[in-house]
């Protein structure tokens, strides 16, 4: 683990490293992030369908929450076609601990209606397609990319924007322009895992309120180190 510095030193080093090109800082940045977080998406699924409806619901949820309603929807409505027929009232009971759970209802029918529809209960693999779908956005696109095809996609939540920031990885507040900044720095090969990577070390270390400098592997190279 490493040490807390004091003040004087903590400034010394975040002005050292805010100069550095976030291009060379990211050299050092995904191997110590590959040594420290595997590249696992914390929500259960099966096919791109689940991962898809699944990342929907996790909307101001826990991954925790949503993989114990999951398993129960899917059983019933295993499929878009399924869904989009399903009465909303009977969906709304089984995703209600997920919170919002109405508006999530009338989005995962309204997806799963647009998926039997336009592609024959398919999950497209082309990004424009899928932001095309109802309440799909770049993130919840990227998600099913990365994860579920294994094509080469930068996600953006929350956890993912706020450690970018803090590394100096991007100085953008909207997830699309954090996107690219991320695209430009993160060789392609890399992309998914990095993000899975950058989710779960926010989650455990750079937290929001508290981040745990003092036992982040990313500290050496951290601009905000110490006086987040």
């Amino acid at each position: 683990m490493t040490a807390k510095p004091t003040s004087k030193s903590t400034a010394k080093a975040a002005k050292n490293w805010k100069e550095v090109p976030p291009a060379e800082r990211i050299k050092k940045i995904i191997p110590l992030l590959a040594r420290e977080h595997e590249p696992i998406c914390a929500l259960n699924f099966n096919n791109a369908f689940e991962l898809l409806i699944a990342t929907i619901l996790s909307a101001q949820c826990t991954d925790e929450r949503v993989n114990q309603v999951t398993p129960v929807l899917f059983q019933r409505f295993p499929d878009a076609r399924s869904l989009a027929s399903a009465a909303p009232e009977d969906v709304e009971e089984i995703v209600r601990p997920t919170g919002f759970f109405r508006q999530k209802t009338k989005s995962i029918l309204a997806v799963s209606q647009a998926l039997a529809d336009e592609f024959n209960g398919d999950i497209p693999r082309d990004i424009e397609e899928l932001i095309r779908l109802p309440g799909v956005g770049r993130k919840t696109a990227n998600v099913v990319l990365g994860t579920a095809y294994g094509i080469p996609a930068i996600m953006v939540d929350t956890h993912v924007k706020r450690v970018a920031a803090r590394l100096y990885l991007s100085k953008q507040k909207d997830p699309d322009k954090i996107e690219q900044d991320l695209i430009a720095l993160v060789p392609a090969a890399e992309r998914t895992a990095f993000s899975h990577r950058m989710i779960w070390h926010g989650r455990k270390v750079c937290q929001a309120r508290k981040p745990r400098c003092e036992a982040c592997v990313l500290a050496p190279y951290c601009p905000s180190e110490g006086i987040v």
